[in-house]
């Protein structure tokens, strides 16, 4: 069997105005370390990834180089919109890529074992996948005037997060279509073609709002705590 090379394109070239934040989302700190780079701490440990595209806004191209270090690491310029974005860290793949994921720099936390997930379901001949967590709200579909149209099924929804994967080619030829679309998947969907579904994982939210930034900071917290504790208890009972 073939070996697969994998890309990742991290789009970290929003401004994140609901943030509330002077610098773009993804050069927000959290426990002293933007969300840009604790993406990147968890993208490079994912086996098989071979190049890291990092897309961020024109002006912080060179502090972007400077705050990442990884010899994987490609820096572009993003766009006027998402889908801009993704096809400017397209245009940068190095030649052997066979497998793509586009993740959002405001996931950052989102576990290594869920990019493994969405890399070996695009091995075993999906054309496009996608981690999604199932809906527990109930969703109404409502028309232009605020009236209910529909109530989808619960069971049925999944609240689709990132990374999404794709066999290059067929990401290719979704971006050549000229549809412009919030997430990568839609432009699948739009080619007529099948999205496969894997597990998310709840460490895989947005930063998008004050309140979501507190819980990034508190998953660090927690995450920090937990690893100084095993880390204590297994130097205690090395010592005995």
């Amino acid at each position: 069997m073939s070996t697969v090379s994998v890309a990742v394109v991290i789009v970290a070239a929003g401004l994140g105005t609901r943030l509330g934040h002077p610098v773009p989302k993804a050069f927000v700190e959290v426990g002293g370390r933007s969300l840009l780079a604790h993406a990147v701490d968890r993208v490079v440990q994912v086996p098989g990834v071979d190049q890291v595209v990092v897309v961020v806004p024109d002006a912080f191209v060179e502090d972007t180089w400077a705050l990442l270090d990884t010899p994987l690491l490609t820096v572009v310029s993003g766009g006027a919109d998402r889908t801009a974005s993704v096809a400017a860290g397209l245009s940068v793949l190095v030649e052997h890529v066979d497998v793509v994921l586009v993740h959002d720099a405001a996931r950052c936390f989102t576990p290594p074992d869920v990019f493994e997930a969405v890399v070996a379901a695009v091995r075993s001949g999906d054309v496009a996948v996608v981690p999604g967590l199932p809906v527990i709200d109930t969703v109404k579909e409502v028309d232009a005037d605020g009236l209910v149209r529909r109530t989808p099924a619960r069971a049925s929804l999944r609240a689709v997060q990132t990374p999404q994967g794709f066999d290059r080619v067929t990401l290719d030829r979704a971006h050549a279509s000229g549809t412009s679309a919030t997430d990568d998947a839609a432009l699948i969907e739009a080619l007529g073609l099948p999205v496969r579904v894997v597990p998310g994982s709840d460490l895989a939210f947005k930063v998008t709002t004050p309140d979501d930034l507190d819980r990034a900071h508190a998953v660090l917290t927690t995450s920090t705590t937990t690893t100084s504790t095993t880390t204590t208890s297994t130097t205690s009972r090395s010592a005995r």
